[in-house]
């Protein structure tokens, strides 16, 4: 008996602390203020968090199945999370998503180029392009 109320204790205080650090990441991603901060407070919790959730529910519910299941699942999060978060910071540097305008230093300009998303750049004066002709587009196709 004193076990099961030792595990329901360890339960609650991992489902307690993972919801805590969640909770925290999602104001980290409300109020930090670019897109790379954003994304390594969304990152690194999107491990810790969810871990610590599965945690409690292997305690709550203490099978060799489960703790399985949740080694498992918990060795996916620690792999793929820094993946993806590493190739969307990266997609958005070389897209050229702003630094904050506080940032100190910007290691990766000497190594890796940074260009602007077209849709936001906005051209220099004595730089208009013509913009082609939905009408010219579609006679090149065999359409008009």
């Amino acid at each position: 008996m004193i076990l099961n109320d030792i595990l329901l204790w360890l339960a609650a205080i991992f489902l307690l602390a993972g919801s805590v650090v969640t909770l925290i990441a999602a104001l980290g991603v409300l109020r930090l203020p670019d897109f790379f901060m954003r994304m390594h407070a969304a990152t690194k919790a999107g491990v810790v968090g969810p871990s610590l959730i599965l945690l409690a529910a292997g305690f709550y519910e203490p099978s060799v199945s489960t703790w399985i299941k949740i080694l498992f699942a918990i060795l996916f999060l620690l792999t793929t999370t820094p993946i993806s978060g590493h190739l969307i910071g990266k997609a958005g540097y070389v897209g050229g998503v702003n630094l904050w305008r506080k940032t100190v230093r910007n290691d990766l300009k000497p190594v890796l180029p940074s260009h602007g998303f077209s849709e936001t750049d906005t051209p220099e004066s004595g730089d208009e392009q013509k913009k082609p002709d939905p009408e010219s587009i579609a006679e090149k196709m065999g359409m008009g």
